[in-house]
């Protein structure tokens, strides 16, 4: 199943996507996707036929973030192999582990914030989870019970904070709209196989991003066991896995975002997001 809201901010209606696409109303099952209401999210709609269900124009109509707004953000540094090839950083031996701010969460479509304080904007396409129930010290083979879906996300980066402000990652991780998410959350029933994703981001129309998430170091079931022994998740909590290479602090000379830049990046099978950046 895809699940999505729609809407202005704060009136989203939570949907379900059919197979042809079309956005299904599943308010009469469920008052919205929430961190409070996604343990029983598949429960609500098993069995119905989305036929039945009130169709949503999707013409002109705002895509909201997918679940309202999770309690966390986790985030795992270094995943893919070749982005730390890129990096010059050598592979670790178990991940690693940073937070970005819960208010870095926004629409797939919103808008990348510029301050005149930042020097190295840079962009990351990544695969995001969504946790679907509590989740605390479980092994790698339950873990995949306990994610609700895959998600795309853009962690959004300001390099000078992150690396040359004191050595804490989540300074250049937490400014506001710095995680655009969505457009939907893909259950891993109908996603098959997050291990094996093309994925891709555009700047300007130009590809700077191109990989897939076979070259991850630690697969979602791994990541998910892996937190668990050191904090509980909760429902809808989002864990962004990495990226691949083509960052722009890789390039060489580096590349940063300006104001009135666009990002375009999309994961197979889990859509596609667009924004552009602009100033505060």
């Amino acid at each position: 199943m895809k699940f999505l809201r729609l809407g202005a901010v704060g009136e989203e209606v939570p949907c379900l996507l059919d197979e042809s696409g079309t956005a299904r109303d599943i308010s009469s099952l469920v008052s919205d996707i929430t961190p409070d209401t996604i343990s029983g999210l598949t429960t609500a709609v098993a069995g119905i036929d989305p036929a039945s269900l009130p169709e949503v124009d999707q013409t002109g109509v705002r895509v909201g973030p997918p679940v309202s707004h999770p309690r966390n953000i986790y985030c795992i540094g270094l995943n893919y192999s070749d982005h730390a090839k890129e990096a010059g950083m050598p592979i670790p031996d178990e991940p690693i582990l940073f937070n970005k701010s819960s208010g870095t969460y926004c629409a797939p479509f919103d808008p990348i914030l510029y301050s005149d304080k930042m020097t190295k904007l840079d962009w990351e396409v990544e695969l995001g989870i969504v946790i679907g129930k509590r989740t605390f010290n479980i092994s790698k083979d339950q873990a995949l019970d306990h994610i609700l879906g895959y998600t795309l996300v853009n962690d959004v980066s300001e390099r000078s904070w992150q690396l040359e402000r004191g050595g804490q990652w989540a300074k250049g991780k937490s400014f506001p709209n710095f995680c655009p998410t969505g457009p939907w959350i893909v259950t891993g029933d109908e996603l098959e196989d997050a291990n094996s994703l093309p994925m891709w981001l555009d700047v300007n129309g130009q590809r700077m991003q191109n990989g897939n998430t076979d070259t991850m170091i630690f697969d979602p079931a791994t990541i998910v066991s892996y937190l668990s022994e050191f904090l509980r998740l909760e429902p809808g909590d989002l864990i962004c896995t990495g990226t691949p290479p083509g960052v722009g602090a890789g390039m060489k000379p580096p590349v940063w975002l300006k104001v009135g830049d666009k990002v375009s990046l999309g994961i197979h099978g889990l859509g596609s997001q667009e924004q552009i950046v602009q100033k505060i």
